[in-house]
C-alpha cells in the first residue's frame, strides 16, 4: 500500500504543478495575480475553500499523530500541503504514515 501512496503523492506533486506553471508562464509569475484567479466566481472559490478546510485538517491530524507517536519526519507533508497542493501533502503522510504503522504490526503479536 505504501507504493500506491508514493505513486500518489508524485501524482499529485506533477499534475498539478503543470498546470501551475503553465498558468504562470501564460499570466506571469506573480502569486496575487493567480489567489485572484482562485477567486473568479463562487465556484472556485468554494473549492479554494475546501481544499483550505481539508489542508487544515490534515494539518491538525499530522501535528496530533506526530506528537503523539513520535513520527517527525511526517512533519514534512505540512509544508508540501501548502506549498505544493493537499494532492501532494495527503498521499505524502499516509506514505511516511504507513511506514510506521506496518513497523508495528509486525511486532504484533497475535492471540489465537
Amino acid at each position: 500500500m505504501r507504493n500506491v501512496f508514493l505513486l500518489l503523492a508524485i501524482w499529485g506533486a506533477v499534475h498539478p504543478m503543470y498546470y501551475f506553471v503553465t498558468w504562470f508562464q501564460a499570466e506571469g509569475w506573480d502569486i496575487m495575480a493567480m489567489v485572484d484567479a482562485w477567486h473568479a466566481n463562487a465556484a472556485t472559490s468554494g473549492l479554494v475553500w475546501d481544499l483550505t478546510i481539508a489542508a487544515v485538517t490534515l494539518t491538525i491530524w499530522i501535528l496530533y499523530e506526530a506528537f503523539s507517536s513520535k513520527n517527525w519526519l511526517s512533519l514534512i507533508a505540512i509544508p508540501a500541503t501548502f506549498g505544493v497542493g493537499l494532492s501532494f501533502g495527503l498521499p505524502l503522510y499516509l506514505f511516511l504514515r504507513a511506514r510506521i504503522v506496518y513497523k508495528v504490526d509486525r511486532h504484533k503479536v497475535r492471540d489465537f
